[in-house]
């Protein structure tokens, strides 16, 4: 990344931090100091000793994340952290219970200051054991007493938070998967954040991108153009799979996508799978004008739609003679309903079902099996029937025709509440399956079953492609519609991880089964074991710089 362009800093301080700072100083960071307690895994969280579970003061709820106020100590919940702002005047700044970091209840983002980074720090340095003693790793990095006057304590607090992050990483693994990295927050860019950790382990576009199939120096040469998208993704692979550890910052590409999709240039939270569509689409309209192939995306070899192109299959039936009419659309995503017909009216409210409840949920084999189903056209959509020369009842009915290399799979988890008369999420837990068999979904498939195994072969039949998939990222939403959270869990040599912005920590796949999932990402078998096999290990060196190689790994 080029410090030196002014364009790719980070965002400015947050104001309501400053104002907070100038009123009250460090009271705030100093109390919360004795809060403080470390995990076994390395992560500061805030432990208040007055009670054993906290709970949010307007709800008495304790799920999801809870904020403990800057100024009074009160923990409010991210659904009544603002409605403590607008009680509280003046109580802006929070910090997050599980996490630690500091969060804006006005931005509704999470907000950085290096004095409260310090005494995070300082009170995990102090957890060490032996950690207010010589441990002797000062030795190998010593300054001159000059730097030492200069540098307050905290200097050699960091020294010895090497030794924390390096003795967690050696008790945890000594070897990371390639291109395992975490990636800076730039300010209510999860839903970014999220999208490019799916992209990055997409096998394809790995494959494509580490194997220099873009130059950027050609590709500037030729355009002559000082921003280019695909160039900044291809600099954020070399970025992300070159074995260091620590947050990467994306501003370059953040600054790019800006620049391509003016309209959504702005530092509110966005749409994940909107973002999805974006990034392909730019990168399809890029490298088109290079490749100079045809407008019709059949026939388009760039990078994005021969990774992510399918094409699905509309059949109109007319109701009254049975005459069909097909039509044939190219898509690079499905976006799926949740199956709600199993479920019981109390189950489909907007409360989230937990998988272990004892109740019939929604699967994405039912979500498929709903999207491929016939359904009755209403009255006010008759069609023009060519058979019958009249507009007819008719049906419609979608199935698959040509299956992508990487499948991804978008739920709906929007809809319009008619007592509300407003948009609200739908928190319903979907069952899905690591290994999934798109074979039943399939044109050739639901037509055998439409008329039966006396028809044999089809000119749209896809023998020489896969129907079977293996998931490797999983993106999740939580919180609600207007301030919730992305994280993305990747599956890399069938160990899950999970990639919350900066922080990359080992889960297992019971949490990620529990995640509320939006979007799904899943690749052809063959592609899935060719890159386990093809998956190297960064191994941690004790010559390295081991705040470094490992900064944001838990």
């Amino acid at each position: 990344m080029c410090a030196g362009n002014s364009l790719y800093t980070n965002p400015k301080p947050c104001k309501h931090l400053a104002d907070c700072k100038l009123r009250h100083g460090f009271n705030g960071y100093d109390s919360l100091q004795n809060c403080l307690k470390t995990t076994p895994n390395g992560r500061a969280r805030v432990d208040k000793h007055n009670t054993k579970i906290p709970r949010c003061n307007f709800c008495n709820g304790s799920q999801g994340r809870l904020y403990i106020c800057l100024i009074c100590s009160s923990i409010s919940c991210s659904s009544h952290i603002l409605l403590h702002t607008q009680f509280e005047k003046g109580h802006e700044v929070a910090v997050d219970l599980e996490r630690s970091e500091l969060y804006c209840c006005l931005c509704r983002d999470q907000v950085y200051d290096p004095d409260f980074d310090k005494v995070v720090v300082s009170k995990q340095v102090k957890d060490l054991p032996g950690g207010s003693k010589s441990n002797g790793f000062e030795g190998c990095c010593e300054r001159s007493s000059k730097r030492k006057r200069l540098n307050s304590g905290i200097g050699l607090d960091l020294k010895k938070s090497k030794l924390l992050i390096s003795m967690r990483d050696r008790r945890a693994k000594s070897c990371y998967p390639l291109g395992l990295r975490g990636l800076n927050n730039l300010g209510s860019t999860c839903f970014m954040n999220s999208v490019l950790q799916a992209l990055l382990h997409a096998p394809p576009l790995r494959n494509y991108f580490l194997s220099d199939r873009h130059n950027s120096v050609q590709c500037r040469k030729r355009s002559g153009e000082k921003v280019c998208l695909l160039c900044d993704i291809d600099a954020l692979y070399s970025a992300m799979f070159s074995g260091d550890r620590t947050p990467y910052s994306p501003a370059h590409f953040l600054y790019s996508w800006w620049h391509h999709s003016s309209n959504l240039a702005s530092y509110e939270e966005q749409d994940a799978h909107e973002f999805f569509i974006s990034v392909l689409d730019v990168i399809h309209e890029k490298e088109s004008k290079m490749l100079s192939s045809s407008k019709d995306d059949g026939d388009c070899q760039c990078i994005a739609h021969r990774a992510f192109y399918g094409l699905l299959r509309s059949d109109v039936t007319c109701i009254s003679c049975g005459f069909s009419s097909t039509t044939y659309d190219p898509c690079v995503d499905i976006s799926l309903n949740l199956d709600m017909s199993n479920l019981s009216p109390s189950d489909v409210t907007n409360k989230p079902i937990k998988p272990d409840e004892k109740t019939v949920v929604s699967t994405v084999s039912g979500c498929l099996n709903l999207f491929t189903r016939a359904e009755k056209l209403g009255s006010d959509q008759k069609l023009h029937c060519q058979n019958c020369q009249e507009l007819r009842d008719s049906s419609k009915q979608l199935s698959i025709r040509r299956l992508p290399l990487v499948l991804c799979l978008h739920i709906k988890r929007v809809e319009h509440s008619l007592v509300r008369k407003m948009l609200r999420k739908i928190d319903q837990y979907l069952q899905f399956p690591f290994s999934l068999d798109m074979t039943p979904y399939l044109s050739s498939s639901i037509t055998r079953n439409k008329f039966g195994n006396r028809i044999f072969s089809f000119e749209y039949e896809n023998s020489d492609s896969c129907a079977e998939y293996e998931i490797f990222s999983v993106i999740a939403h939580s919180g609600m519609l207007e301030s919730g959270h992305y994280v993305t869990y990747l599956r890399l040599k069938n160990q899950w991880y999970k990639c919350d912005d900066a922080w990359v920590s080992e889960v297992n796949e019971g949490i990620v089964r529990a995640s509320q999932c939006y979007m799904l990402f899943y690749v052809q078998k063959p592609l899935f074991y060719k890159a386990n096999e093809d998956m190297r290990c960064v191994r941690t060196s004790p010559c390295r710089d081991l705040f470094s190689s490992t900064a944001g790994c838990s």
